[in-house]
């Protein structure tokens, strides 16, 4: 049974996991390789939190019993020792998530569940570095995930059966819907949307048309909640660079290879909202 959750990585996606869970009523855990970056999870937790009683959206009284399931904890050993559940949601590098994953493998209690919040990366090759194969699967939820309600699970080589019944029942009780996927490269969502949005980069770089009017004929033409460009700067350019060349690698096929014009974004800094420019600037 899943009552404490460690997520390891307190950014925009660690923390945004991280309050799901504690609004689901789990205790919660929040662990990186800096107290700054767990001191600035639980800042923006606690920003949010506020911003929904100020609205009154619930009172307060929900807000503290939301804000006191969450806490910090630098030392990894100390934040996975009484885990139940691992959720690991940080930079989308494998060799590092592999690294990590061992660290956590020889820490945490043999009954704990491992899950990675990739969007791409090999769950099999993550499962192997924990040594608990069996008891690991992809986690990926969506940014932000207090509004983005969906999990994306993923099956390794070794997931068990028994594994994922038990994840798609915590699934629900964070009220959220979820899919299944084969492990394959880009899984469901990205397969389908990172050549999609590299389509958008050479529109753009090709001059076909604007970056306001690309996000215009999208959002409206195909009744998207936000355009590609917008959503490209949303994610990060980096993290979107990462994954097409890691699908270009992968599946050996021309529609994955990285528009030119994304590269030279990422090369000049302009990773979209986290740096303050994008496509756009903020």
């Amino acid at each position: 049974m899943i009552k404490n959750i460690t997520v390891i990585g307190s950014g925009q996606m660690g923390a945004g996991i991280a309050l799901v869970c504690a609004q689901a009523g789990y205790k919660v855990v929040m662990n990186d390789i800096d107290m700054k970056f767990i001191e600035g999870g639980l800042k923006r937790n606690s920003a949010w939190v506020s911003r929904q009683v100020q609205k009154n959206r619930f009172p307060q009284q929900e807000a503290d019993r939301i804000l006191g399931n969450l806490t910090g904890e630098l030392d990894l050993e100390k934040a996975v020792s009484n885990a139940d559940l691992v959720l690991e949601a940080i930079i989308e590098n494998i060799e590092i998530k592999c690294k990590t994953w061992k660290r956590i493998g020889e820490f945490a209690p043999t009954k704990a569940i491992f899950g990675s919040n990739t969007s791409s990366l090999s769950i099999t090759e993550m499962a192997t570095a924990s040594g608990r194969p069996e008891k690991f699967l992809g986690t990926h939820f969506f940014n932000p995930p207090v509004i983005l309600r969906l999990i994306e699970y993923v099956m390794g080589y070794s997931t068990s059966q028994e594994t994922m019944e038990i994840m798609r029942d915590w699934g629900k009780s964070l009220k959220m819907e979820a899919v299944v996927a084969a492990e394959a490269p880009g899984f469901i969502v990205n397969r389908i949307l990172m050549p999609m949005l590299n389509e958008a980069f050479f529109t753009l770089q090709e001059n076909i048309a604007s970056v306001e009017d690309i996000d215009k004929a999208i959002k409206l033409g195909l009744n998207h909640p936000m355009g590609p460009l917008t959503l490209s700067d949303f994610i990060g350019l980096d993290t979107i660079l990462y994954i097409s060349e890691y699908l270009h690698e992968e599946l050996g096929e021309d529609k994955y290879r990285p528009c030119p014009l994304l590269r030279k974004m990422v090369r000049a800094g302009k990773l979209g909202r986290k740096s303050g420019e994008g496509f756009y600037k903020y």
